[in-house]
């Protein structure tokens, strides 16, 4: 078993939340886990409470949107003429989109 966390305000973390997703859903938060740069517990915590999801640009945030748009790029080279678009990729792109316009407001992130 493993041992109780206190969050940044000192409350107990002890209680588990699980649920089942598919395949294509992991997928997509494994993706914004990766571009946030925040932990999977912390990002869909935010999500799920509504909380901003705010990106702090450091090297763990820039190799996660590498890794994103190495994807995006592999799979719009397989795809060729843009047709039969998956929309998970539309997802995606849409995610990095608003992180990088978000870094581009910030001009601390450089």
């Amino acid at each position: 078993m493993s041992h109780k966390n206190r969050d940044n305000k000192g409350r107990w973390r002890n209680k588990t939340v699980a649920f089942r997703v598919s395949p294509e859903e992991d997928a997509l938060i494994e993706s914004a886990v990766r571009i946030t740069g925040l932990t999977k517990q912390d990002y869909i915590t935010r999500r799920l409470t509504e909380m901003d999801v705010i990106v702090q640009g450091n090297p763990k945030v820039y190799r996660g949107l590498k890794i994103e748009m190495q994807k995006i790029l592999e799979e719009l080279q397989r795809i060729g003429t843009g047709e039969n678009v998956d929309g998970d990729i539309l997802t995606r792109i849409d995610l990095i989109a608003s992180v990088m316009g978000g870094m581009k407001e910030n001009k601390d992130w450089r």
